[in-house]
């Protein structure tokens, strides 16, 4: 930025409008009005040797000549060059000489005041040019600057305004106080009209002014529209407008508001040496110098970076997976970026320096850049600028794989937990107590011995398990228990089934530990690579200091998993995923990452504040990852990542069915057998209700209730159905005899008055019962006398 002294009240109000849209403004170039042409030179040497291209020149116009003559000289008006001149220079642009604009000011930027056409301004510029010549016919025609439009509008608001006050007061003149020591002129005096005019051009609007709409606003004249105009051949040309309210436009409308253009901002702009090109606005300097680039030197995880010094020469070489994107990117670039790799040691020691300790030394300038396997994080990009991530990125765990527990005995009871266990089998029992209760008075296969009856109690609930119970029921309130508990029984077996399945068939993806919380409250160490910011993720994650490990190498990472907290190693691996990654694929039968997955942003490359070359190496780094290099680089040095199928896969433990994914079914059941047990007393004990109005003791009341409970049930039904079953052998034997002798049907008794008519559903009793394991057999007409028993 070209200036000189006259320029100390706008640079720094013009350095903090940059500021404010993100510009830096890298260097203040002060020129001395009497400096001669060697020390203009000089200066202008000294700017072409930085990377800025773009220059803002704040000069009167006899030095801004002289500067301009020089910068053609000195190759800086040539392509890749921005050059924008303030208003003042650009006003009086007229008052350059015309053969300097000419050949070192072509494409030059400039600003001015806009001053809109009018009659009244081309009726005054023909009356000045005409008293001009008059005046001075001697000199050079000069043109009319909006310097001189600003004054004549000034000198007509102020005779507006003594027009309007001299109408309205007469004009006194006040003494001074005291005559001693006084000049000619203090002894004048002054107007007192002198406050009223002050008032009246503190806030005053004219509108036809020569310069435009004139307006004074508390005594600071209000900005116009400025013009924005590109120097191309003798003069120049407009290339777009800027107002305080509306911005850059390509065109103005009437009432001097910029017009909003969707397509264009500004018009075609012919640029410093004769090019249409936008020129980048910087470029590596021509002082030769190198990139600085500072490279993390770790002793481990070399497919990232390795960094190599030769012994000899002392020259520092880096390869690995992100020295490689780098120089391809590098080489991507439409420039050459020269640069030299220096060693930056990550050691493993308590003081040792860490990944942030390296990005801080592009804020204290001691590098330019840095590159290798750097996480891009908010407290790092406070220091630097990170261009756009070259890798993924996430933190995860890693864990040993629990032993394969599918040869143990007793896995077989692992699918439910214990309290799984006990609550069904508490309603195994609890349903055959019912069913007994409602069977026992009017089923045989219910009666018997006290023994027996036990045992019927215990066996008919447990066989439904396999649905192997042949006994049949007769109530239709043990039809509907039955009925529930068959299903729920179904629901128990199949999510059984289910569980043991996948335990066997994914005991081998089981981790030993499914939750980074576990490790807390285990007390369990964690591990995390030597230098890396998960450490301060960790102790975000509330872990104890003390309890976290550091390594450097995969190798020291499956030494401490398989040691294991107790025996100096760790329970776990915290680090990113892309280490992790590499880690699983050469111990993936040993380990497997557990979730869940911290976001990260991956691995960039960091430059200084403001570098011009953070968003063309971020287009670039988008370029080689979206191309082939980018899969062979991985190829490289990763290897085939399909060696280890089941590297990335998360992984879930089949864990044990519990008792609140059934609670449902068994409140189901409950309330079904409860229910039926509830109804079944309340029938019974109105059966029975002669007994409870006796005037005996509760003992002897509750002693008879039990005691009819044990008698079975006498009524016709069962009467009917025992003498079915106690003719059903002879049935069979006449209808076998009727197949043979059909002479024998007519002698039977079918008029008799007595006779009924019935189904049954096969020879066996356990057809009639509540039973799917044996298939009915076909149905048959029975007849039955009943006029005599057998």
């Amino acid at each position: 930025m070209g200036m000189s002294s006259y320029g100390a009240g706008i640079v720094p109000y013009l350095t903090d409008a940059l500021l404010e849209i993100s510009t830096l403004v890298s260097y203040r170039s002060v020129i001395s009005p009497s400096a001669d042409d060697d020390q203009i030179l000089k200066e202008l040497y000294k700017l072409n040797t930085m990377q800025t291209r773009v220059f803002i020149v704040h000069l009167q116009p006899f030095l801004a000549s002289r500067l301009f003559l020089k910068a053609k000289e000195a190759g800086m008006m040539s392509s890749g060059y921005a050059w924008i001149i303030t208003d003042v220079l650009t006003s009086l642009l007229d008052s350059i000489d015309p053969s300097v604009i000419e050949s070192s000011m072509q494409g030059v930027l400039g600003v001015k005041p806009y001053v809109p056409r009018s009659n009244e301004l081309h009726n005054f510029t023909k009356r000045w040019r005409k008293r001009f010549r008059q005046e001075y016919p001697d000199m050079d025609p000069v043109e009319l600057n909006v310097f001189g439009l600003w004054a004549y509008d000034s000198t007509t608001t102020l005779a507006k305004a003594v027009a309007e006050v001299g109408t309205t007061a007469i004009s006194k003149f006040k003494k001074p106080d005291t005559r001693e020591n006084l000049t000619d002129l203090d002894a004048l005096g002054t107007s007192e009209l002198g406050s009223l005019l002050l008032d009246y051009m503190q806030n005053t609007t004219l509108k036809t002014g020569l310069s435009g709409e004139f307006r004074i606003i508390d005594g600071e004249l209000q900005p116009s529209p400025y013009e924005i105009v590109n120097i191309i051949g003798k003069g120049e040309r407009g290339i777009g407008f800027w107002t305080e309210k509306d911005g850059i436009s390509y065109k103005l409308k009437m009432n001097g508001k910029t017009a909003k253009s969707i397509d264009e901002q500004l018009g075609a702009i012919i640029w410093p040496g004769e090019s249409t090109i936008t020129p980048r606005g910087w470029e590596i300097p021509t002082s030769g110098k190198k990139l600085r680039v500072g490279v993390p030197v770790k002793g481990g995880l070399e497919q990232f970076i390795k960094v190599e010094i030769d012994a000899k020469t002392q020259a520092v070489t880096a390869i690995g997976f992100g020295p490689d994107v780098f120089e391809e990117v590098i080489q991507s670039l439409p420039y050459s970026v020269p640069y030299e790799f220096i060693p930056f040691p990550i050691a493993h020691s308590p003081t040792s320096q860490d990944y942030d300790a390296l990005v801080e030394k592009i804020f204290f300038q001691e590098y330019d850049a840095v590159v290798g396997d750097v996480t891009i994080s908010a407290s790092r990009s406070k220091y630097v600028d990170f261009t756009l991530p070259f890798s993924e990125s996430g933190i995860s765990a890693v864990v040993p794989v629990k032993d394969d527990k599918r040869k143990n005995a007793w896995i077989f009871l692992k699918p439910l937990k214990s309290e799984l266990w006990i609550t069904t089998g508490a309603f195994f029992v609890f349903i055959g107590f019912v069913v007994w209760v409602l069977e026992h008075r009017v089923n045989k296969e219910f009666r018997g011995p006290k023994r027996k009856q036990v045992g019927m109690i215990f066996w008919f609930s447990f066989s439904t398990l396999v649905f192997a119970h042949r006994e049949r029921v007769t109530s239709n309130l043990t039809r509907f228990v039955m009925i529930v508990w068959v299903f729920v029984v179904l629901v128990l077996t199949s999510s059984y089934t289910a569980s043991l399945t996948s335990m066997l068939t994914t005991q081998k993806l089981q981790p030993s530990i499914t939750d980074l919380n576990d490790l807390i409250k285990n007390g369990e160490y964690v591990g995390y690579q030597e230098g890396s910011f998960v450490k301060d993720v960790l102790k975000r994650m509330k872990f104890d200091s003390s309890k976290l490990r550091s390594y450097s190498t995969l190798e020291d990472y499956n030494d401490a998993l398989s040691r294991g907290s107790k025996n100096g190693g760790v329970g776990a691996i915290v680090d990113e995923l892309p280490y992790l990654k590499l880690f699983l694929n050469k111990y993936c039968k040993k380990y497997i990452m557990v979730g869940p997955t911290y976001k990260a942003a991956g691995f960039g490359f960091a430059f200084p504040k403001g570098s011009p070359l953070v968003p063309d190496v971020s287009r670039a780094v988008l370029q080689v990852m979206e191309g082939e290099f980018m899969n062979n680089i991985i190829q490289k040095w990763f290897g085939n990542e399909t060696d280890c199928p089941q590297k990335d896969v998360m992984a879930i433990a089949s864990e044990c069915l519990t008792l609140d994914s059934f609670k449902g079914l068994f409140v189901i059941a409950g309330v079904s057998a409860g229910s039926a047990l509830l109804l079944f007393f309340l029938v019974f004990l109105y059966q029975n209700r002669e007994i409870l109005a006796t005037d005996d003791s509760i003992g002897k009341k509750l002693s008879a209730i039990a005691k009819v409970f044990d008698e079975e049930k006498d009524n016709s039904n069962c009467k009917s159905e025992n003498l079915s079953e106690g003719n059903e052998s002879q049935m069979a034997t006449l209808f076998a005899a009727s197949e043979a002798s059909p002479e024998i049907l007519p002698d039977l008794p079918l008029q008799s008055p007595e006779i009924r008519t019935s189904d049954g559903l096969g020879a066996s009793p356990a057809a009639e019962g509540f039973s799917t394991t044996e298939p009915g057999t076909p149905v048959h007409e029975t007849i039955t006398g009943t006029t005599e028993e057998t």
